[in-house]
C-alpha cells in the first residue's frame, strides 16, 4: 500500500557531471507531472514523464532536474537574430520619436543585451548527460516508492484498525436488532392495556409488532456491511488501493445511513452514528493513497 505523499532525491557525479534530480508528490485525483528542468533536457522530458508513469498512477508530482557540467568541451553559441532585430528596431522607434538622444549602437553593445546571445545547451545533451539523468531519475523514484511504501503502511495500520472498530459495531447493531421488535410489542401490549383495562387484542398487537418488524429490519444492510468489511480486508493486501477504497467506503456510507433511517432504537442509532464516525475518518485517509 502507497501513500501518494513522498519525496525522492537521486544523484550523479562522475567524470565532471552533477546532476541531481528531486521528485515531490502531493494529493490528486490523477495523475499529474509537472518537470522543471534544463533547457538541455527539453527533449527528454517525455523519457521522464513515461519513467514516472512506470512508477506512480496517480497523485501529483513535481520533478525538477538540476546540472553542473564541468567537463571541457567546445562551447557553441546561439545567435538570437530575431531578438536582436527586435531591439534594433524598438531603437530606431525611440531615435525617431527623440531625434535628440544619441545612436551608441555597435556590434558589441547589441551582443551584451539580454538573451541575444547566449550558449546552445542543446547541443549538452549528449549521450553521458542521458545516462546521468537516467542513473539519478531512478534513484529518485526508487527513494521516493520507499517514502511513499513507508507512510502506506502507516496509514494501513490505521485503516485496519479503525475497520475493527467498524467491525465491531457492526455486530452490537446486529446482536441488538432482534430485540428491537420484541421490546416494541412489549411496550405495546403495555400501554394498549392501559387504555383498555387489561383487555387486550393478541392477535392485533401481533400484526402491528410485524408491521414495525418488517418497517425496521436492517438484516440486508448487516450483510452488506459484513460483506464490505471482508472486501476491505482484501483490498488491503494490494499496493495500488486508493481508488477501490473509495468507492467501498461510498457503500458503508449507504449501507450505515440506511440502518440509522430504519432504526428506532437508540442503542441501534447511537451504534450507527458512531460507525459513521468512523467510516468519515477512513474516507479521510483514503484520499492519502495511491
Amino acid at each position: 500500500m502507497y501513500s501518494m505523499t513522498g519525496y525522492g532525491k537521486g544523484q550523479y557525479r562522475e567524470n565532471g557531471l552533477e546532476l541531481t534530480v528531486e521528485i515531490k508528490s502531493v494529493n490528486n485525483r490523477y495523475l499529474d507531472c509537472a518537470i522543471k528542468s534544463p533547457r538541455v533536457f527539453l527533449a527528454q522530458e517525455e523519457f521522464i514523464r513515461s519513467a514516472v508513469r512506470e512508477s506512480i498512477s496517480r497523485g501529483h508530482v513535481d520533478v525538477f532536474v538540476s546540472l553542473r557540467d564541468t567537463r571541457e568541451k567546445e562551447k557553441s553559441l546561439y545567435l538570437d537574430l530575431n531578438l536582436a532585430g527586435a531591439y534594433m528596431k524598438a531603437a530606431e522607434e525611440l531615435k525617431l520619436n527623440f531625434p535628440s538622444l544619441a545612436n551608441d549602437l555597435t556590434v558589441n553593445s547589441v551582443l551584451r543585451l539580454p538573451e541575444v546571445l547566449k550558449q546552445d545547451e542543446a547541443s549538452g545533451a549528449d549521450e553521458t548527460v542521458i545516462t546521468a539523468l537516467n542513473a539519478a531519475l531512478r534513484a529518485a523514484l526508487k527513494a521516493h516508492a520507499e517514502m511513499r511504501l513507508a507512510e502506506g503502511e502507516r496509514l494501513k495500520t490505521d485503516l485496519l484498525s479503525r475497520m475493527q472498530t467498524i467491525s465491531r459495531l457492526r455486530d452490537e447493531i446486529a446482536s441488538r436488532a432482534p430485540l428491537v421488535a420484541e421490546e416494541y410489542r412489549k411496550k405495546l401490549t403495555e400501554r394498549i392495556g392501559e387504555y383498555l383495562n387489561g383487555k387486550v387484542d393478541e392477535a392485533r398487537i401481533l400484526t402491528e409488532a410485524a408491521l414495525f418488524a418488517d418497517k425496521c429490519n436492517i438484516d440486508e444492510e448487516l450483510t452488506r456491511l459484513s460483506s464490505h468489511i471482508t472486501e476491505f480486508y482484501s483490498i488491503c493486501k494490494s499496493d495500488t488501493v486508493g481508488r477501490k477504497l473509495d468507492f467501498l467506503v461510498q457503500e458503508f456510507n449507504r449501507e450505515c445511513n440506511t440502518v440509522c433511517s430504519k432504526s428506532n432504537d437508540v442503542k441501534i442509532t447511537s451504534c450507527a452514528l458512531e460507525m459513521k464516525n468512523e467510516i468519515e475518518k477512513v474516507r479521510e485517509q483514503i484520499q492519502n493513497l495511491e
